[in-house]
């Protein structure tokens, strides 16, 4: 079949609006409903208005400004040009009056700015500096002149459905005053990526924080990639670090220099402090312009650290492989995969000091150790003498020093037979570790035993290490069931979905997985567990491993080699961790300004002290969440917090990483509303919600996060509507929080917390991941990108030319009510990707993706998509989802599950029934705004919400 001409498949009919750029026109529409609202609500059809983009959604701003203006203006001034703009177009759409509209002018310059009332996004700063949300038009003066964000109150009811583009907008701006920075700059204040706060605007006083019902805390993510040569700060490496002598916070972009520039004032405790003497001087002592230092103009910074911050030389990085050799893993192909991809992964592992060390264990009802020699004591058999070969003779094969095993089957009190040689140099050792690699599968091959005593291997891995620090990995298929650390299957009939749920299946089954944490946290030994099988694992009781020492777990249900896809998720992922670099010896601690103090830490970490977070080893991939408390009024025009993280890089070196962030205080309701941060407020009350869970039941925490969306809808119409808001909105909330009862009630559908029967493996690896996941995927995982690609534009799926990357669609909104039974649609909840084909997509679609015209011959489950040479769509599609799941944030690599809708033509009885059946559930439980699985949809939630708070 000829594919020169580009197919142009069936499409919704469009109600064009007058719209300021050509992509608002790409919005999907509105169709009479779809396949997934006759799955949902087989009896109930929802038609709906076509539209152009999304009601009450955002609008695209006019970027086409003249090339004369862009060398006149800098960028700063270019963005808020933009601002006004847009703010004055959006706020004559809600009919405001208000007198400040002409002070617009004044408006500081380099100012990041706010939501406008419509939720507009803006473009980037030219700066490189993320976009920021564009300043209201008529912001809100302060007393001292002072600005903030402006209150812009929107009916939630009437923006249905919500614009979910609001999810992709930055948080509402830290106004500071450009008086208060020492050197004025975009990066004076830390990026938004390393720390978010709830509130960009602190209430002055507790009893304001407690009248406003909304929450103070501080979400962390001290690096972005999971390989620190991608994203580097500032690095100061002449070992001088300023810090302040009664509160010890760093010297940061905030301080004020006083005394002629001999001193400066602390802006956390205002203690006066001297300038050290050399402080305006290089390492070679010429002169140095004080404010080009790194400390006095980026908001995230690191230094080198002295000795007097080091105990003990740091560490090399150290890897002590736990391998699950019993029968279940050797059967299921768990043991050659994971052998397989750690040896073609040895290269990856960091190693820049040349110091990083080695040890495998293989377990099942023994613990089989390794006494690995290095390459320099062995003879490779393939290698001649260059010499002999000349001259045609050849010299006997001598015959290498053997690895040797040795099995200690006393579990109680494992010995180690040889330690000196059982944690060997990856350098030295390289050889010999690639032969006992491939070797272990063979070794074990023939394997009966069924046993797997992880606990007392854990313990030998401990001793092993336990004077370096380091990581223990375990790799298992089996649930452990000998020795200490024992576990039994439990019993979920009848348990699951009820108040019984917590204490009987999440709860930790065995107590030593949560007293060894700590002897591992005090040797600076995290534990990462891959669990990998089709039986019940017990990850509830697992998790705590990497939960308190810094670690993570990963759950790979049904895994099975035979499956290619099954092997290509699990290689992807554990070499990508391999990788990672990771940070010895770390602590991480939070200092306020006088007044607040930090209270609560959720994240995987050890709580060492009151506001000390020990991390055996610092993943690159986990973010933090960290509770703020107002102890006193705070009398300064801004609060300020710091982040200090102290670490051993693999390098050899001891660092420093400082992230300080500004906050401007405020006395009133409207200005706290106006700078809440949604993404920051969900990630926060996740986090409250997920320790209910584990402390009382589910129940409790779906009752938690829906009576947190109540409060502050209640105080909200209580203390902040404003009164010259057009008509009578009956649900009120400000512009910049509409986006936040769509994120509570889409949480209380995750798997994590779903009122249904989930299995409890899958029910604790989803509050493990909720918990730990940076805020980007834990967003998309609570509330999934939905892509329509059957009638997406003709440059999407190829490479921009000015940026060089894929082109990705718009998202939709993730509701059955927008799917065409005709379409094809991508669901990535940032863990999966689902790709939905129309039941009745037509042949000419389904040819152009799969190469074959019959739709009940597609494959269906986890699968790829084929490569067909001939079918540009076909490559504009891979390239889609290839797009989606490149990222160096996370080492995640997303499954593609094929899922084919339902269809009058479908047969009613066919092989695949079942198993489509159970997929179609499965998306469905990711089209949030929907009414399925016994759970009310976005609009009832709204409604209910309505009715609970007139009362």
């Amino acid at each position: 079949m000829s594919h020169n001409k580009r197919r142009v498949y069936p499409q919704a009919q469009y109600q064009q609006q007058a719209v300021p750029e050509p992509q608002q026109l790409q919005q999907q529409s509105i169709p009479y409903g779809g396949a997934m609202g006759q799955l949902m609500s087989p009896k109930v059809s929802s038609p709906m208005g076509s539209i152009s983009g999304q009601a009450g959604g955002p609008m695209t701003p006019n970027m086409n400004m003249p090339v004369g203006q862009q060398r006149v203006f800098t960028p700063a001034q270019q963005q808020l040009a933009q601002q006004i703009d847009q703010a004055a177009h959006a706020t004559s759409q809600m009919h405001i009056s208000d007198p400040m509209l002409s002070q617009q002018q004044g408006l500081p310059m380099g100012q990041p700015g706010q939501a406008s009332p419509m939720g507009m996004p803006m473009q980037p700063q030219q700066s490189g500096m993320p976009m920021h949300m564009p300043m209201s038009a008529a912001q809100q003066h302060m007393p001292g002149g002072k600005q903030l964000n402006q209150l812009y109150p929107i009916d939630l009811l009437t923006e249905i459905p919500p614009p979910i583009r609001d999810l992709s907008l930055p948080p509402p701006p830290l106004i500071i005053p450009p008086e208060k920075i020492v050197v004025p700059s975009d990066s004076a204040n830390a990026n938004a990526e390393y720390v978010r706060c709830t509130l960009n605007a602190v209430p002055r006083t507790h009893s304001l924080l407690k009248k406003t019902k909304l929450p103070l805390a501080l979400v962390i993510r001290p690096y972005q990639t999971i390989n620190d040569d991608d994203s580097q700060p500032p690095l100061n490496e002449d070992g001088l670090i300023v810090r302040c002598r009664r509160c010890r916070s760093y010297l940061n972009p905030f301080v004020t220099i006083i005394d002629h520039g001999r001193k400066w004032r602390c802006n956390f405790c205002r203690l006066t402090n001297d300038f050290p003497q050399h402080f305006d001087h290089a390492m070679d002592g010429t002169q140095l312009d004080r404010f080009q230092k790194n400390e006095l103009r980026y908001g995230v910074m690191e230094y080198i650290a002295p000795k007097e911050y080091t105990v003990r030389q740091p560490p090399p990085s150290t890897y002590c492989f736990i391998i699950d050799v019993s029968q279940n893993a050797i059967k299921n192909g768990f043991v050659a995969t994971a052998t397989r991809t750690l040896l073609e992964s040895l290269d990856s592992i960091p190693n820049r000091d040349q110091r990083t060390r080695i040890s495998i264990l293989c377990v099942d009802n023994s613990i089989h150790y390794f006494s690995i020699p290095e390459d320099s004591e062995s003879i490779d058999l393939n290698e001649n003498e260059n010499g002999n070969e000349e001259n045609g003779d050849s010299v006997p094969k001598r015959t290498p020093l053997n690895i040797s095993m040795m099995d200690v089957g006393d579990l109680d009190e494992p010995f180690l037979p040889k330690p000196r040689s059982m944690v060997v140099n990856l350098k030295d050792c390289r050889k010999n570790i690639e032969k006992l690699l491939i070797e272990i599968p063979n070794i074990f091959q023939n394997s009966i035993m069924n046993s797997f005593a992880l606990g007392p291997s854990l313990k030998s891995a401990f001793n092993l290490i336990k004077n370096i620090g380091g990581k223990i990995i375990v790799l298992s298929s089996t649930l452990p069931n000998k020795g200490i650390g024992k576990l039994q299957r439990r019993n979920e009939s009848g348990v699951a979905n009820t108040p019984k749920e917590t204490p009987q299946l999440l709860s930790c089954q065995d107590a030593f997985y949560k007293t060894f944490t700590i002897e591992c946290s005090k040797a600076q030994i995290t534990v990462d567990t891959f669990l990998a099988s089709e039986e019940y694992m017990d990850v509830a009781t697992l998790s705590n491993l990497g939960r308190f020492t810094g670690g993570q777990t990963h759950f790979y249900p049904g895994f099975n080699a035979s499956s290619i896809n099954d092997v290509i998720k699990f290689t992807k992922e554990f070499s990508k961790y391999l990788s990672m670099d990771m940070s010895m010896e770390t602590v991480m601690r939070a200092r306020g300004s006088t007044g607040i103090r930090m209270n609560s830490f959720y994240g995987h970490f050890f709580n060492r002290s009151s506001d000390l977070c020990a991390f055996s080893t610092m993943p690159r991939d986990q973010s933090y969440v960290f509770e703020l408390q107002l102890d006193e009024k705070i009398m300064t025009e801004n609060a300020h917090v710091q982040i200090a993280v102290l670490l051993s890089l693999n390098t050899g070196q001891r660092r420093i990483r400082v992230i300080t962030v500004a906050l401007p205080v405020t006395d009133s309701v409207h200005s706290v509303f106006a700078s809440a941060d949604q993404l920051a407020m969900t990630d926060y009350y996740a986090q409250k919600a997920i320790q209910k869970a584990f402390d009382s039941s589910l129940q409790d925490a779906r009752n938690f996060i829906n009576n947190s969306v109540q409060d502050i809808l209640t105080v909200y119409k209580r203390d902040a509507v404003v009164s010259n808001t057009a008509g009578g909105a009956p649900l009120r909330l400000c512009s910049n929080l509409r986006m936040f009862p769509l994120l509570m009630h889409s949480l209380t559908k995750n798997m994590a917390f779903r009122n249904a029967i989930v299995p409890s493996d899958h029910r604790a690896i989803a509050l493990n991941n909720l918990e730990s996941w940076p805020l980007q995927f834990f967003i998309k995982n609570i509330y999934p990108n939905v892509y329509s690609l059957h009638d997406m534009p003709d440059d999407i799926g190829l490479v921009d030319p000015t940026t060089g990357e894929i082109k990705l669609p718009q998202p939709m909104n993730a509701t059955a009510t927008l799917f065409e039974r005709y379409g094809l649609y991508l669901i990535d909840n940032g863990n999966e990707l689902f790709l939905w084909v129309g039941g009745d997509a037509v042949h000419e679609l389904i040819m152009d993706v799969f190469g074959n015209q019959d739709i009940y011959q597609i494959p269906i489950g986890k699968e790829e998509l084929p490569i067909l040479e001939n079918s540009e769509f076909n490559e504009r599609l891979r390239n889609i989802i290839s797009k989606v799941r490149e990222n160096n944030h996370v080492i995640t690599y997303q499954s593609l599950y094929i899922v084919r809708g339902s269809s009058i033509n479908e047969p009613i009885s066919h092989a695949q029934a079942r198993d489509l059946s159970s997929l179609r559930l499965w998306v469905a439980s990711y089209l949030v705004e929907d009414k399925n699985m016994n759970t009310e949809g976005y609009r009832e939630f709204l409604s209910g919400m309505k009715n609970r708070i007139s009362k």
